[in-house]
């Protein structure tokens, strides 16, 4: 599997990576309305991408991570710009880590095909949000496995957007709704460029 520890130093330097995270934030905006009341949590948030295009949005965010070192980036860009409502949680969901606290709002970015049991983990969701509370998640579109590559530590080629909106509505979710957040253009394997979509499912408990 990646080690995302070893790559978080220069996870922001590839543009393309970053040009999905404000893609696929915005789409979150645009769909979700984040409220200035709200309170936020960002589960596998890498280095923050996602988490500090909503930070200006809502009342606080913390950002759930299972790397340490992806964790030090973020807490050093909080630092840096002197912001009082992020917070960063260690947790490992596959360990049976759980975030404390309950969100008004909770979304994820490209997390869900790490996760072996999809179910077991938007159960989790569910559980974390307040009666009312607001879920994004954005993953990949079902593909070949030309995405990663080396496909070590990927347990979904991308998603049927059918598939996942039924798992939100047999979690308890209602308002489930699905829509195209970003497309990517990327090297694959062999030569070439693919362009790869990433939807956006919503949800409200």
């Amino acid at each position: 599997m990646i080690d995302f520890n070893k790559v978080a130093a220069t996870w922001d330097a590839n543009p393309k990576r970053v040009k999905l995270a404000h893609d696929v934030a915005e789409a979150m905006i645009r769909v979700l309305q984040p409220e200035q009341s709200m309170e936020a949590l960002d589960f596998g948030c890498g280095t923050g991408l996602v988490t500090l295009r909503l930070q200006p949005l809502v009342r606080s965010i913390t950002g759930v991570d299972s790397s340490p070192e992806m964790l030090a980036v973020l807490q050093d860009k909080v630092k840096r710009q002197g912001l009082t409502n992020v917070h960063t949680r260690l947790a490992d969901f596959d360990k049976g880590e759980v975030p404390e606290g309950r969100f008004d709002l909770l979304v994820s970015s490209m997390t869900l095909h790490h996760v072996p049991d999809t179910a077991a983990l938007l159960r989790l969701w569910f559980d974390l949000l307040v009666p009312g509370g607001l879920l994004g998640v954005a993953d990949l579109d079902t593909e070949d496995g030309s995405f990663h590559g080396d496909n070590t530590g990927v347990f979904h080629l991308g998603f049927d957007r059918a598939r996942i909106k039924k798992l939100l509505e047999d979690t308890g979710f209602h308002q489930v709704q699905a829509t195209t957040a970003a497309a990517m253009k990327k090297e694959i394997a062999g030569g070439g460029e693919r362009e790869f979509t990433v939807f956006l499912v919503t949800g409200r408990k």
